[in-house]
């Protein structure tokens, strides 16, 4: 089912779409109107790409010996891994904050990532 016939198909169930649901299209929604972003389901390994979304999850994670913030972006069409090598935190890369990232994906078990992509941090909905 394409994006759009899913779309349609809440329009016409609006009583019926869950929470979570929601929060996807207004998600996708939020991504189509950020000119040069592709939306994550989209994304080619081994391509550059801009993506923008909402963080679900941030975590400090050790690789090898080395510190590293692992961020989960969530842009209502899919995820991408966030990695941030050397780092034990960053100021403002937290669960819930919206930003935009560009950089090199990869395709890494099976899960898209992004390693030490530029971001921008977004302001978040009513700010």
């Amino acid at each position: 089912m394409s994006e759009r016939t899913a779309d349609r198909a809440l329009d016409r169930l609006p009583v019926l779409a869950s929470q979570e649901e929601f929060a996807a299209r207004e998600e996708r929604d939020d991504a189509r109107k950020q000119h040069g972003c592709t939306p994550v389901a989209d994304l080619a390994d081994r391509r550059r790409a801009s993506v923008t979304g909402v963080l679900r999850s941030v975590v400090l994670r050790p690789r090898e010996g080395v510190p590293t913030v692992e961020a989960e972006l969530y842009d209502g069409s899919g995820v991408v891994d966030l990695v941030w090598l050397g780092r034990r935190q960053i100021a403002g890369i937290e669960p819930g904050r919206r930003l935009r990232a560009d950089g090199l994906v990869c395709e890494m078990k099976g899960r898209r990532t992004l390693y030490n992509p530029r971001y921008e941090l977004r302001a978040r909905p009513g700010d």
